[in-house]
């Protein structure tokens, strides 16, 4: 028998989608992607920064903000799981999820992220303010875009997503009308960059030639490029954090040490270690390497006393 005659029988069959788990309400649960929400917590960065935090208004106001960013992204999630559900039934892991698995219609899918999709800007300019109804709309209108063409552009992919990251931490400010500082802007901007690109240039030294195994745009770029980036990325966060630190360094203070400038020793560590791992191509989804990694996260955990020390100015 010859090979081709064989072939037709070695062929494997299309993967088909797993059976479905649990009811509609858990798949979009499911969708929605509940290990993401911790990204969200940046909505607190501004007012942490400002020394805003802890009054019941603050309070309030984040907490409403976390909810309706949350539905933002819960609405992308489901819209781009809808948009590419064909797609996900022949990915050997993408499958998996309740929209490609059939556990949730794609027309409900559609359905309960466009309702999301209206309802928090809507919420958010009758509950908060007009300026962080503006914000959503234009996380909204990005993510979709990035869903639909964005995600397959070059360098726009990486800013899309930095983007993302950094209007996570800008919209606190605006909930509680603090002015965003140029240093808090540049250094959240690049630090976030630097986990996007990382990650990314992570995902490519897995792939190791292997393409159509992850995302597509991969094969696009190359190492070295995103090394370049993450590199770049890191290096502007930590000259923009150090200026915004000793910006404050000519204001009279009466703590019993300089906590601010402190904290930039810190902010530095955290930055060399995470890039070990940047380096080693092991970065993946940043909440998991900083918990995952318990250097680091005792290094988070000294930068924040150190930082919390010098906004009380104790």
């Amino acid at each position: 028998m010859t090979e081709a005659a064989v072939l037709p029988q070695r062929t494997p069959q299309e993967p088909s989608a797993p059976p479905r788990k649990g009811g509609l309400l858990a798949g979009l649960l499911r969708t929605a992607r509940p290990r993401q929400w911790v990204k969200n917590i940046l909505v607190v960065a501004a007012p942490a920064a400002a020394g805003q935090l802890f009054s019941r208004h603050a309070l309030t106001q984040l907490a409403l903000v976390f909810v309706l960013f949350t539905a933002c992204a819960a609405a992308v999630y489901l819209v781009n799981d809808a948009r590419d559900a064909e797609a996900d039934r022949a990915h050997p892991t993408k499958r998996h999820r309740p929209v490609a698995a059939g556990q949730v219609a794609v027309p409900v899918a559609y359905a309960v992220g466009g309702c999301l999709g209206l309802l928090a800007p809507a919420a958010a300019a009758w509950l908060c303010s007009p300026a962080v109804a503006a914000l959503l709309t234009a996380y909204l209108g990005m993510q979709l875009a990035y869903c639909v063409s964005l995600k397959h552009v070059l360098v726009v992919d990486l800013a899309v997503v930095t983007t993302g990251f950094l209007m996570r931490a800008m919209i606190g400010g605006l909930a509680l009308g603090i002015p965003l500082s140029r240093w808090f802007l540049i250094t959240t901007g690049f630090g976030a960059l630097f986990m996007v690109s990382a990650k990314r240039y992570s995902e490519a030294v897995q792939m190791a030639g292997n393409a159509g195994a992850t995302r597509a745009l991969l094969t696009e770029y190359t190492t070295g490029y995103l090394r370049f980036v993450w590199q770049l990325a890191a290096g502007v966060a930590v000259l923009g954090y150090c200026l915004w630190a000793m910006e404050e360094g000519g204001v009279p203070h009466t703590s019993v040490l300089p906590w601010r400038q402190l904290s930039m020793v810190a902010f530095i560590l955290a930055v060399l270690r995470y890039a070990v791992f940047a380096d080693r191509g092991t970065a993946g989804e940043p909440e998991d390497v900083v918990l995952r990694d318990r250097a680091l996260a005792l290094i988070g955990l000294v930068w924040v006393a150190m930082y919390g020390l010098a906004v009380a100015n104790w």
